[in-house]
Order: structure tokens, then C-alpha cells, then sequence
């Protein structure tokens, strides 16, 4: 019994040992890391701040400074699809015959053609077929624009008989003389050309002369007073670009 006791105390004793030990470290631990405080001055706090409100200053400047140059590019962009845009156009309009033109070329002249004792019919004007193999021979020879009696000559221009009269588009030819001016990369070859093809016979079957001149530094050829009308398009909503 006397041993169970003392067993009982020496447990005890080393439980409370052990317990004092813990809370004994635990102070020392504490006292050996003590919180950190802050033993800046009111003045050195507003130095701080003050320093922390320019940096932030200086960040929403770069900000504002690279905002600007996207803005900057952004517009050039624009500025150079509009370029592009407007030469586009520029381009498709001169195609289309509808500026002027001007070059080295030739002034071909139709006028009416009577040998002497001549008594048959007057020819007034030249057909359409005739006027259209011209154009076919200039074509060929290498013309790059042409007008005649005025009116521009374009890939969509209609050269037909109204009643008896022919037609460039919706304009009446006029009467003889009429004034042929073409443009072209080459107008000595054009000239030769012509000199040597069968087309003039082919006026003289018809009572009618085709006149060369010599080539020209400078030939002059009006555009197409007639506006290309647009049908069956609509207006197509352009795609969102992916990002």
C-alpha cells in the first residue's frame, strides 16, 4: 500500500513537473520573438504616403501615356484603310472610264468619201457595225481608251441602230465629220497598224474616209458622263473581327 502511494505521488509530481516546464517555454519563447511595431513619426508616416501617392502618380501618367499612343496607332490604321480605301476607288473610277484620260495617241477622222462622177446615195453617218469593227481594230492594236463623237468608249458601252440613226449609249452620233480620239501605250505602232490594215477599204465600201493623223504627244479623252447604276446588291453587314 505504502508503494502505491509513493508511485502515485511521483506521478503526480512529474505531471505538474512537466506542465510548469510547457508554460515555462512558452514564456520564453514569447519573450524571445516580441512583436514588431511600427515606431515611425507622423512625419515619416506623411513622407511614406507622400511617396506612395507619386508613384501612383507616375503609374496613371504611363497609363495615360500608352493609352495615347494605341489611340495614335489605332487612328493611323484608320487613316491608312481609308487611303487604301480612296486609291481602290480612284482605280475602279478611271476602269470604269469615268475620269479623264490623257496620253500620246491618235485623232482619226471620219468624213464622207465620193470618187468623181459619183451619183449614188449620200451617206450621213457610219453604222454601227462599221463603227464597231473600228473599235475592235483599235482594240486590237493596242488603244487604251478611246471616244468618239465625245463619247467615251467602256466595256459596258452600247453601240446600236435606233431607228435609222446609230447610237453610242444614249447619245445620237452626230453628223459627218466625226472625231475618233484614241489613247495608247504606243501610238507609232498603233499608227503603222493602221496604215497597213484593211479597215480604211472597209469605209470606202461605205462612202466614207477614216483620216489618221501622225501620232500626238498629247491626246485628250473626256469621261463617261454616265453613272453606272447598281442593281440587285444590297448592303452586306460586315463580320465582327475575332479578338
Amino acid at each position: 500500500m505504502v508503494r502505491w502511494l509513493e508511485r502515485k505521488k511521483t506521478i503526480y509530481f512529474t505531471g505538474i513537473t512537466a506542465i510548469f516546464g510547457f508554460m515555462l517555454a512558452v514564456q520564453l519563447q514569447t519573450t524571445s520573438h516580441p512583436k514588431v511595431r511600427d515606431t515611425r513619426d507622423i512625419w515619416e508616416l506623411r513622407a511614406d504616403l507622400k511617396k506612395e501617392q507619386q508613384l501612383q502618380q507616375q503609374l496613371l501618367s504611363d497609363i495615360e501615356k500608352y493609352e495615347e499612343k494605341i489611340r495614335s496607332y489605332q487612328q493611323r490604321q484608320s487613316s491608312r484603310k481609308e487611303a487604301v480605301l480612296r486609291e481602290t476607288v480612284s482605280e475602279l473610277r478611271k476602269e470604269a472610264g469615268l475620269t479623264k484620260a490623257e496620253g500620246a495617241g491618235l485623232v482619226l477622222t471620219i468624213q464622207s468619201f465620193y470618187p468623181d462622177r459619183y451619183t449614188g446615195p449620200i451617206t450621213e453617218t457610219v453604222s454601227p457595225e462599221l463603227l464597231q469593227r473600228l473599235i475592235n481594230e483599235l482594240n486590237m492594236y493596242g488603244a487604251k481608251e478611246i471616244a468618239v463623237a465625245g463619247e467615251r468608249i467602256t466595256n459596258t458601252t452600247a453601240i446600236r441602230d435606233v431607228n435609222g440613226a446609230t447610237k453610242i449609249g444614249d447619245s445620237k452620233i452626230s453628223s459627218l465629220p466625226i472625231e475618233v480620239k484614241v489613247i495608247a501605250d504606243d501610238a507609232e505602232m498603233l499608227y503603222n497598224r493602221l496604215n497597213v490594215s484593211t479597215i480604211r477599204d472597209d469605209f470606202v465600201v461605205e462612202n466614207l474616209q477614216l483620216v489618221v493623223s501622225k501620232p500626238l504627244a498629247s491626246v485628250v479623252v473626256p469621261p463617261s458622263e454616265k453613272n453606272g447604276n447598281v442593281k440587285y446588291m444590297e448592303a452586306a453587314i460586315a463580320e465582327k473581327e475575332e479578338k
